[in-house]
C-alpha cells in the first residue's frame, strides 16, 4: 500500500516519477485567471489565522460543510474562527473522493509543514500549528505568491475599476512578480439585470462618456479598454449563460438598448440579439488589441434562492446547466472569422460532456497566427478533480494537440491555492506517463520535456505573449 500524499503521490508509473520531479516539479507558475484581490497583494495582507485563509470566501469549502449537515451559523454565521475550523475538519474527514481533501493536505504540506491528517480529532493541533506560522513575516500575501514560485497572475476586473491597486503594484519596486487585470464586462452585457442602468450610469462617469446609444457604450467600453491596456491586461473573460449566436441588424440592437436605457425590460429574444451583438463587439475589439478571449460558460447560478438572499453570489449555490448548443458556439466563431477578427480564445464548460463538442469546434478554427489560438480551457471548477481534468486532457489529446494546452489557473480567491497547480502537474504527469509505458507514445525524453514544461508554464507563456 503506498503512503498517505508521499512525493510520487498521484504517479503510478516510473515514467510518471521522472515527468513529474525532473520536468513538471521544477517550472514557475503563471497563474493566469483568478479572483485574487489586488489590494491583499499591495497591502501584503498577513492572516489572523487558518480560518481566514480557508473559509472567509470558499463557496468550495461551504457546500460540503452544508452537505454535513453543519448549521450556518458555523459557515458564513456569526461563530468563532476557531469553531468554524472545527466543523470543517470534522466534514473534510468524510470528504474521500473529493478535491478539497487533496487540495487541504497539499496546502497543510506545502505552507505549514504539517505530514499528518486534518480531522475532527487533529483539528486543535493543526489549528495551532498554522495559527503559529502564520504569525511568520514570510506568510504574509506577497510572501505566499514568492514561495509559490509565481512569476505572474491575472485578476478579474469590472470595466468600471480604477485599478489603482494594479497601478501601485506596477510601480512597486520590491515586489518583482506581475500582477495584470483581466477585462470582465460582464455587468455591460446582461441588460437583463434590474441594477444594468444603475452600471450603465456608473459605466459613463467612469469613461467620460456619455451613453446615449449602443454606439456610444463601445465607446465607452473602448475608452476603459485602452485603460486596461496601459496597465498590461492582455486577457478578457465572460461569464454566459452559453455562447449564444442571434444575430441582428445594428438597427435592431440600437432599438432594443434604447427601450432598456427607457427603463423598460426586454424579452428574452431581444436579450439574445443584444447579448450577440454584444460579444461579436467585443471580440473584435480583443482581436485588435491582441488580447485572448475567455468563454466560461455552462453553469446555473443561485439556485437557493433563499439562501442567496441572505447572503447574496458565490456562495455554494450553483450547479452545472446542461444547456449549451455548439452550434451556436460555432456559429458565433464563425461571424468573427468571417471578417478574420477572431481573437485568441479559450472555452470552458463546467458541462464534461461539452468536452467532445469543443474540442471538434476548436478545431474549426485554428490558423496559423498562434500556436493553439483556440483552446479549451483546463477542467473548470465541479470539475478541477482528478476524473475531471483527466478526461479534459483525454478529450483535448483524441480531438486535437494536448502538447499545446495552455494548462491549469487557480480560478480562486485563496493565497494557497497554488498547490492546484501542483496537484494538474501530478495527473498530468501520470496520465502521459501511462501512455509511454503502455507503448502508446515513445520514450522520448526530449520531446517528453518539452511537452510537460510547456503544458506546465511554457505554452501560457508563449501564447498571452506575456513579457517574463
Amino acid at each position: 500500500m503506498k503512503a498517505f500524499m508521499d512525493k510520487d503521490f498521484l504517479l503510478t508509473t516510473e515514467t510518471a516519477k521522472k515527468l513529474y520531479h525532473e520536468y513538471a516539479a521544477t517550472m514557475p507558475i503563471i497563474d493566469y485567471h483568478c479572483h485574487i484581490n489586488p489590494q491583499e497583494i499591495y497591502e501584503d495582507r498577513k492572516f489572523e489565522n487558518i480560518t481566514q485563509v480557508w473559509l472567509g470566501g470558499d463557496h468550495y469549502k461551504w457546500r460540503q460543510m452544508r452537505s454535513n449537515g453543519v448549521d450556518e451559523k458555523y459557515i458564513t454565521g456569526d461563530a468563532t474562527d476557531r469553531e468554524k475550523f472545527q466543523k470543517w475538519a470534522e466534514t473534510l474527514e468524510m470528504a474521500i473522493g473529493n478535491p478539497l481533501y487533496h487540495w487541504s493536505h497539499l496546502e497543510l504540506k506545502k505552507y505549514f509543514g504539517y505530514e499528518g491528517t486534518l480531522n475532527g480529532d487533529t483539528a486543535e493541533e493543526v489549528w495551532n500549528l498554522c495559527n503559529a506560522k502564520l504569525a511568520a513575516p514570510d506568510m504574509s500575501a506577497r510572501n505566499l505568491i514568492k514561495q509559490s514560485d509565481v512569476k505572474l497572475l491575472c485578476t478579474t476586473d469590472d470595466p468600471i475599476d480604477s485599478l489603482e491597486w494594479h497601478k501601485k503594484i506596477k510601480e512597486d519596486e520590491t515586489f518583482d512578480v506581475q500582477v495584470l487585470p483581466t477585462w470582465r464586462p460582464d455587468k455591460a452585457m446582461n441588460l437583463e439585470k434590474a441594477d444594468y442602468l444603475e452600471y450603465i450610469a456608473k459605466l459613463s462617469d467612469t469613461s467620460g462618456v456619455s451613453i446615449v446609444n449602443f454606439k456610444t457604450m463601445l465607446e465607452a467600453l473602448q475608452k476603459r479598454m485602452d485603460w486596461f491596456e496601459e496597465i498590461g491586461c492582455l486577457i478578457s473573460d465572460h461569464g454566459l449563460e452559453y455562447v449564444f449566436y442571434t444575430p441582428a441588424t445594428w438597427d435592431e440592437i440600437e432599438r432594443i438598448f434604447a427601450k432598456r436605457l427607457a427603463g423598460d425590460l426586454v424579452s428574452r429574444e431581444e436579450e439574445l440579439k443584444f447579448k450577440t451583438a454584444f460579444m461579436i463587439a467585443m471580440g473584435k475589439a480583443y482581436n485588435q488589441k491582441g488580447w485572448a478571449m475567455q468563454l466560461h460558460y455552462g453553469v446555473k447560478r443561485d439556485n437557493n434562492r433563499s439562501l442567496f438572499r441572505k447572503l447574496g453570489p458565490d456562495a455554494g449555490i450553483d450547479s452545472i446547466n446542461n444547456y449549451a448548443p455548439s452550434s451556436e458556439l460555432a456559429d458565433f466563431l464563425n461571424a468573427l472569422a468571417e471578417t478574420d477578427e477572431l481573437p485568441k480564445t479559450i472555452i470552458y464548460s463546467l458541462n464534461p460532456t461539452d468536452n467532445a463538442a469543443i474540442g471538434t469546434v476548436i478545431g474549426c478554427f485554428q490558423d496559423s497566427s498562434a500556436v493553439g489560438k483556440i483552446q479549451q480551457g483546463s477542467a473548470w471548477w465541479f470539475n478541477d478533480h482528478k476524473q475531471g481534468m483527466r478526461d479534459q486532457m483525454i478529450s483535448l489529446g483524441n480531438l486535437g494537440l494536448l502538447g499545446n494546452f495552455i494548462g491549469m489557473l487557480t480560478d480562486s480567491r485563496s493565497f494557497l491555492s497554488y498547490t492546484r497547480h501542483e496537484y494538474f502537474r501530478r495527473i498530468l504527469c501520470d496520465l502521459i506517463g501511462g501512455w509511454v509505458e503502455n507503448g502508446e507514445y515513445p520514450a522520448d525524453y526530449k520531446v517528453l520535456e518539452k511537452m510537460v514544461k510547456g503544458i506546465s508554464y511554457n505554452n501560457a507563456v508563449r501564447y498571452f505573449d506575456f513579457k517574463l
